[in-house]
């Protein structure tokens, strides 16, 4: 073997991604609402680029969206890529544009959101320091400032009151004077440091906390187990005592700090609607939240009229690439995404038709096979966008499932019919629980070859109990 230096030639292949073409496959895995956040700063950002539509402006491709029935084909695939290999050039280029998903809508489209210009919810930790600065002397301040901060979301206290008397440097006795001042505040049951004294704190409130609930409270291990007879001998009550014992345990809210603070609820909004016309199906973008970009050709020429130095017009034209790459890349986005809903509805046309008991196993590479496009783009497509149709809103994941064997051996049925018809009959068995046995017979029955084990796992990730679980519910609602 030569030590010796030598050039050597070799050729390769690889695919490198433009910065522009790594924002237009990143606006595929954006809702409707998210593109309009991210056109509201692109607007800004762009002298070129308008949100709102006039006569003087125009744009290359108009950026609508029109009804197309089941069987539509073809369609813009430059954003169809497979990045599992593919290397990224961060290098600058012309036109390269910010994908910071931030910003507030467009301006001059529509009124400002009411909702947003509200002040946020109120925290836990607030509402107590406000209750707490009119109901604790001012000296003791600082420790229920300290026992707030101690407080969950939940609401309880996991604290010992020892070690913070030995922090603060202040008597036991002073700590937990103030924490029963606490236990007074509202949400009541608040400052609690377990699940009993959270309910003892809300009996003793509703004026119900005698012997006997304190009793049925201080043994909730034997309540969860369903040992009611139990119970009824250890308080001294009848069948009719016990029941309203443990209807009255059941109102009270074992985590009472849930109610404040947290993020607010936010609305799904639909991204495509599909209906269902003479001829078929229509798919259509949701254009309430589907935003218009222009670019200002008139006001490109001014501009370009004033320009005398090089650095002026580099600028110019970066802005004027960037502003047509726009357009068109939103316009492709939306194409796209019409394309991949149209495959979905033509694939679940029965469950459009029928419900989910007709819904059919499908996967990513199903589609992506009869639209010719690969299988991340579909994946891309699919993510945060929801689908509005008769039969209510759905995520476009949510007609992606797995399949189960038909028993009889004919076609596959989808995992989601599985668990429709598991929970349908688990809500039809009344008093007499079904085992996961005989759960397996009865979907066995209706054609669904499955496993026990398999019920188990559907059961548990719809957050039902086993039988002997709802056998003691059942069993507490009935003492």
């Amino acid at each position: 073997m030569s030590l010796a230096p030598r050039l050597d030639l070799r050729q390769s292949q690889s695919l490198v991604m433009t910065p522009q073409l790594q924002h237009a496959i990143k606006l595929l895995t954006l809702s409707n609402l998210e593109i309009e956040a991210f056109i509201a700063e692109e607007v800004e950002r762009n002298p070129l680029l308008a949100a709102d539509q006039t006569d003087e402006r125009v744009t290359p491709e108009r950026v609508e969206a029109e009804p197309v029935t089941a069987d539509m084909a073809g369609g813009d695939t430059a954003l169809d890529i497979d990045v599992a290999s593919e290397r990224f050039d961060d290098g600058p280029t012309d036109g390269a544009m910010s994908t910071g998903p931030t910003g507030s809508g467009l301006a001059g489209e529509e009124l400002p959101d009411l909702d947003s210009l509200g002040a946020p919810p109120a925290s836990l930790q607030d509402h107590l320091l406000a209750q707490a600065g009119t109901a604790v002397p001012r000296a003791d301040l600082f420790i229920a400032q300290h026992l707030i901060d101690q407080i969950d979301e939940a609401g309880y206290l996991h604290a010992s009151l020892l070690e913070v008397a030995t922090r603060l440097g202040a008597p036991l006795a002073r700590v937990e004077g103030v924490l029963r001042i606490i236990h007074g505040f509202d949400p009541t049951g608040v400052g609690a440091r377990d699940l009993a004294e959270c309910l003892a704190l809300q009996a003793k409130e509703a004026d119900r906390y005698d012997p006997c609930m304190a009793r049925l409270i201080d043994s909730l291990d034997l309540l969860a187990r369903g040992e009611v007879k139990r119970l009824q001998r250890m308080c001294g009550v009848d069948d009719e005592d016990m029941a309203d014992m443990i209807r009255e345990l059941r109102s009270y809210d074992p985590k009472p700090g849930c109610r404040y603070g947290g993020a607010p609820v936010q609305a799904v909004v639909p991204d495509l609607f599909v209906t269902r016309t003479r001829t078929g199906w229509a798919i259509e973008l949701n254009a309430a939240t589907l935003p218009r970009v222009l670019v200002n050709r008139r006001y490109h020429a001014e501009l370009a009229s004033g320009a005398q130095d090089k650095a002026s017009k580099a600028w110019l034209g970066d802005m004027l690439a960037s502003a047509n790459w726009l357009v068109k890349a939103l316009d492709q986005r939306q194409r796209t995404i019409v394309r991949v809903a149209t495959e979905i509805v033509k694939q679940q046309e029965a469950f459009f038709l029928h419900g989910v008991s007709h819904l059919k196993p499908m996967t990513l590479a199903r589609v992506a096979d009869a639209i010719e496009m690969h299988e991340s783009t579909v994946s891309r497509v699919t993510s945060n966008k929801y689908l509005h149709c008769a039969r209510g809103l759905f995520e476009l994941k949510y007609f992606f499932t797995a399949a189960i064997q038909a028993a009889d051996g004919g076609d596959a049925v989808s995992a989601e019919a599985v668990r429709s018809a598991l929970k349908a009959l688990i809500a039809a068995e009344g008093d007499q629980v079904l085992s996961d046995d005989t759960l397996v017979e009865q979907l066995q029955a209706k054609g669904f070859d499955i496993a026990r084990r398999t019920v188990a796992k559907y059961r548990e990730g719809m957050g039902i109990g086993s039988s002997v679980q709802r056998r003691r519910a059942k069993a507490l609602e009935r003492p």
